[in-house]
């Protein structure tokens, strides 16, 4: 992703621009899921003079402004950003997560939800979790 696109992601948002949040929003767009350590190993080593308590507020603010997402992976028990915050779904497999777009399932399950009298609620996102078994993955541990 261009320095560009990044920042002007980030003033859509409503957000001061700031390098820190350049980099903390890049290195979002490469990892697209991660854990808080993985994200903070990440851009301290592309600018060690970001503090860890400086990370923390941009990703919340990133979470308020709907640049992110958080994603709780099930087999890990962690909590993950995701750079992803239109709807979709979520793979699991082992530690890995992959997103799922599929609007047809999304429909689906509107569908469902207002036949069973969710039709008065107002459903603002759906996202279904798909935990996968993958002996080739297990047998590793």
């Amino acid at each position: 992703m261009r320095r560009m696109e990044s920042t002007g992601i980030i003033k859509n948002a409503g957000l001061k621009i700031t390098p820190q949040r350049k980099v903390v929003y890049e290195v979002m767009m490469e990892l697209r899921h991660a854990a808080i350590d993985e994200i903070i190993k990440c851009v301290q080593s592309k600018d060690n003079e970001i503090t860890i308590s400086t990370i923390y507020r941009i990703l919340d603010s990133f979470c308020k402004a709907n640049l992110l997402s958080l994603v709780f992976h099930p087999e890990v028990g962690k909590s993950y950003y995701d750079i992803t915050v239109t709807e979709h779904h979520h793979i699991f497999e082992g530690e890995s997560i992959l997103d799922y777009m599929d609007e047809g399932l999304t429909e689906l399950i509107r569908q469902y939800l207002k036949e069973k009298n969710f039709a008065s609620v107002d459903i603002s996102q759906i996202q279904v979790q798909i935990t996968i078994n993958n002996p080739k993955l297990n047998s590793k541990k």
